[in-house]
């Protein structure tokens, strides 16, 4: 479940960075009140967290990859 979790909010950033670099909107930094804000630094942080966790991801073996159904 923690993997899920930080494969969504590594796409939530992915969505973010898009709409930074086609449109120059950040949407974080807009919901919550601009990019200095304290509330926007947490959810950067906790993105680019979740963003480092999904690195051992590439290094698990597929048996350990285990789908609920």
């Amino acid at each position: 479940m923690f993997d899920k979790i930080c494969l969504i909010l590594s796409i939530i950033g992915s969505l973010n960075w898009g709409l930074v670099g086609l449109f120059q909107f950040d949407l974080v930094a807009w919901i919550f009140g601009g990019s200095d804000a304290i509330l926007a630094r947490i959810i950067y942080t906790v993105i680019a967290l979740a963003g480092i966790w999904c690195i051992s991801l590439l290094f698990k073996n597929d048996d350990e990859v285990v789908t609920a159904h």
